[in-house]
């Protein structure tokens, strides 16, 4: 049987996901099926995630818990990789992508296909992912315990 902390956080992924999508799709005025799958975008789905874990290890054991310090550094340390590493492995992916445009000559095998450039997230779109998080964990923690 799935725990609830752990259904929360999936949860938060997974709304997380379907409004990148609903607003990826009213930013292009298309529908956006492929923002379902990917990284990147409006919210964090990966600071959903987390944020909601926490969250619930939170209600379920306390927040004087050592178990809720553990998932608080790691919804921490996920929101700055996705606001900082990621982001800017993406604005990296941009300017290699650019460049291999430009190359006339022979590319390498390696780089035949574009690099994923929509890889992180600024600070707004992790604070709202894991504004989304901590919604779901505190309405799924008032649900399960």
């Amino acid at each position: 049987m799935i725990t609830p902390i752990l259904f929360m956080a999936v949860a938060a992924w997974a709304i997380a996901q379907i409004l990148k999508m609903v607003i990826a799709s009213a930013a292009c005025r298309e529908f956006a099926w492929r923002h379902l799958s990917t990284g990147g975008g409006m919210p964090s789905s990966h600071s959903a995630m987390v944020c909601a874990c926490a969250t619930g290890v939170g209600f379920s054991e306390g927040v004087d818990d050592p178990l809720f310090a553990l998932a608080a550094v790691v919804a921490f340390i996920v929101m700055y990789d996705a606001s900082n590493v990621r982001w800017e492995t993406g604005k990296q992916a941009k300017v290699l992508n650019c460049m291999m445009r430009a190359w006339s000559g022979e590319k390498p095998e390696l780089l035949e296909k574009q690099l994923k450039e929509m890889l992180g997230h600024t600070p707004f779109q992790v604070a709202m992912g894991a504004l989304l998080g901590i919604a779901v964990g505190i309405v799924g923690s008032l649900i399960a315990f």
